[in-house]
């Protein structure tokens, strides 16, 4: 695993950092919730759409910089298809029927109560 990879695997830094619903959908920032990747992908396909996903992120960057909007288009096609590979967007990764909150404020959702007793504690 590159250690780019390493760098955006799970630590325990992170997770305190950004806390994780009870259900391990979705991490919290600045009170909005983010969907979680798929953690049903093995460590070798997570490992690989992560640095997909990164050199894509970087090609961005690039593209940006040089001015070359079909270049970013393009990268930012690649980033988005690393995303929903990796679970993040598109169909929900889980079974149960349960609706998607990616992107809203955890206090509009039915993560509310969790995410009140949550800011009570730090």
């Amino acid at each position: 695993m590159s250690p780019r990879a390493r760098k955006t695997m799970p630590s325990a830094e992170n997770a305190q950092r950004y806390p994780r619903t009870p259900d391990g959908r979705y991490f919290v920032v600045r009170g909005r919730l983010w969907r979680c990747s798929n953690p049903a992908l093995g460590p070798r396909q997570r490992a690989t759409l992560v640095e997909a996903l990164m050199r894509a992120r970087a090609d961005v960057q690039r593209a940006l910089r040089a001015g070359s909007r079909e270049a970013e288009r393009n990268a930012r096609t690649r980033v988005h298809r690393a995303k929903v590979a990796l679970g993040e967007r598109g169909p929900v990764w889980w079974t149960d029927g349960a609706p998607d909150f990616n992107r809203r404020m955890a206090k509009n959702t039915p993560y509310a109560e969790w995410y009140s007793r949550l800011a009570l504690e730090t």
